[in-house]
Parts: structure tokens; sequence; C-alpha cells
């Protein structure tokens, strides 16, 4: 295992873009105002694909939210209480689940309808502040995991100087808070697996795939959550890693791998959430005629699905335009475990080697 440098990372700190949110709103009732504050709009209208960053952005537009009106002042007063209790989380090293901040919201006295307004408050402040929930501690429940030839260390409180090896355990390690803001310190890996099933995960470690193609494996669980598609990133940009992505051949697997690429809509306020340059290998819907899998017929929310994403600019050049096309043309999808049909290692022995050159 060679070196990498133990690459150190520092964080921003939230604590004073929280702060300074506080003065605002001070300063402004100090001097006799009806406070203020001036959110970026997150309507579609205002979300823009960039080519030159390859991901979605918000444009210059901003919604006033303001104590003038009555109708704002519940949603201030959220906001602000939010921005309250992040701040105690960031100054307490402590984390909370979107699902505990509802719940926390409760013992303060502040009034949610229910989680998804508590939700709504928080993408909120994250675009206020330019930061992401998980910078100032909120997390949400789903959690991924990864495994491979990487040491990192912690530097969480009560673990700072601790290293794991991440190949310790055979099911993979859960990607939480700590592990994502974890320093890299060593790996001899060469590249980075992205699957989208926990099986196919699995299996590649069964296979000890870490070992055979020098992969760091990492399990998306479906739709990666955000703080999976920031290690991802990091991986990329810290370590050089280029980033494969397997998911389901599907309209839906499609998505996955482009939310991983080029970020997601819902999360077009802020950055560093998408790796550019990852590709995606497969499943591809040519694989599914070249290999001879298993299928199951598109459905009518299938080719719906495709026909959206056909008029999606990120999906206008290859191999994306060509496997919407040839699923449009044979109407058939497969699932990664299709290529059982050939025997439980056949993805790791034919397919994968086949598809990233080796």
């Amino acid at each position: 295992m060679r070196g990498r440098g133990n690459l150190r990372r520092r964080r921003e700190s939230p604590v004073a873009k929280l702060r300074a949110l506080g003065e605002l709103v001070y300063d402004q009732i100090e001097r006799g105002e009806h406070p203020v504050l001036r959110i970026p709009d997150r309507s579609v209208s205002n979300i823009i694909y960039d080519e030159r960053l390859r991901q979605y952005v918000l444009g210059n537009k901003v919604t006033l939210r303001t104590t003038r009106n009555v109708k704002h002042l519940r949603a201030f007063a959220q906001l602000i209480w939010l921005a309250y209790f992040s701040k105690l989380l960031s100054e307490s090293h402590k984390t909370s689940t979107l699902r505990d901040v509802f719940y926390s919201a409760q013992a303060y006295r502040v009034d949610f309808e229910d989680q998804d307004e508590s939700d709504e408050r928080i993408t909120e402040l994250e675009a206020l502040l330019g930061m992401a929930r998980e910078e100032f501690n909120v997390y949400p429940e789903e959690r991924s995991s990864i495994f491979g030839n990487l040491v990192i260390e912690y530097n969480v409180p009560g673990y700072e100087g601790r290293r794991l090896d991440l190949t310790s355990h055979p099911d993979g390690v859960m990607i939480g808070p700590a592990l994502t803001t974890a320093d890299f310190v060593e790996t001899d890996a060469e590249m980075v697996i992205a699957i989208e099933k926990g099986g196919l995960f699995t299996r590649f470690i069964e296979e000890k795939v870490h070992e055979r193609f020098k992969a760091i494996l990492v399990n998306t669980a479906g739709q990666a959550p955000r703080a999976t598609r920031y290690l991802l990133r990091r991986l990329r940009s810290e370590l050089n890693l280029p980033v494969y992505i397997l998911t389901d051949g599907d309209p839906w697997g499609m998505h996955i791998a482009m939310v991983i690429i080029s970020g997601s809509a819902n999360a077009a306020h802020l950055t560093q959430l998408n790796v550019p340059d990852a590709s995606w290998i497969g499943v591809w819907a040519t694989d599914i005629l070249k290999y001879k899998l298993p299928y199951d017929k598109l459905t009518d929310a299938d080719v719906k699905r495709l026909r959206e994403l056909a008029r999606d600019p990120r999906y206008s050049g290859d191999p994306w335009r060509s496997q919407i096309d040839s699923f449009l043309e044979h109407r058939r999808k497969s699932e990664q475990e299709a290529f059982a049909k050939y025997g439980l290692t056949y993805i790791v022995d034919k397919y994968l080697p086949d598809k990233l050159g080796r």
C-alpha cells in the first residue's frame, strides 16, 4: 500500500455564517425595521444547467421572507429557530437526523405541521447559507456503505487520530457523518466503483473485486444519498481516482448515475455533490441484447420516463442518447442480478473486465 500524502481537509465552519445570520436579523430589529431575509429562489424557473460546472445551479432570482407580511411570520420564525438549533449542533459537535430535528422543535414549542415542512425549512437554510445541511450536522436517515483498500483517519471529537482500514468489515463500512469527513491516509486503489444495489456490492466483496481491480467499492443503496455523492467527489478530487457507476438497466438506473455525475435539481443550491467526469458503464440497454440477459418489458411509466430524459440536456450526448434510443427500440429492461443466468461470478469474470477494458 502506498501513501497518498495523508491528505488533510478543513471544513468551513458553519458557526460564523449562522452567527452572521442572527446578527443580520438582530441589526434590523435594532434599527426599528421589520427583519427581511433574501432566500435564493429554488423554483423550476430559476434552476439552470451550467455547462461549465456540468451540474444544475440556481439563477439570480431571490424570494423575500419579510416579517412585515403576516403570512411570512410562521416560516420566518421556523427558519430562525432552525438556524439557532443548527448552531447548537455545530458548537456541541453533535449530529441530528432530519427526523430528530422535527421532534426537537416540539421541545422548543416551534410548530411544524409535519416533517415535510421541517425539511423544507432546512433546505431554505441551506440555500440561505450556501452550505449543505450536513455541514451544520443535520443528516438524513438513509445510509450507504464503502469497502476497499483505503485507510482513513477520523477527525470528529473523541475519535481524532483514530484510523480505520475500510476492508475491516466484510459487509462494508457505513457511510456516516464521521466517515464522510475523515481524512484519506493511504490507499493503493486505482478506481472507484459505485454500485446501485447491495446484493451486487456484497458479490463484489466476496469475489475480491477490490483486489482484482484495485477498486474502492461504494454501495449507493439506490439513489445515492448526498453524503455518499460528496464522498465520491472527494475520492475523485483528492485521490484522483476515476469513478465508474453500475446501475440496473432501466431509465431509473440511468438517472441514479446521472445524479452522481451532474447533481440533482433539488440540490441546485449546493455544489460539491457531483462527480462531473464519472462514467456510467452499465447496465446499458445495448448490454441486454449483447449479453442476452433475462429481461422485463418496459412499462408505460418507464417509457414516459425515457422520453423525459430525452428532453433533458444532460442526456444529449453518448452513451446516454444512444442508450435511450435503444431502450425505446427494444422495450426491454434488466437488473444487475440478471447476469446470474450465467453463474454467480460471471459479472465479475466477464462483464466487469469488458466494461473496464481489463
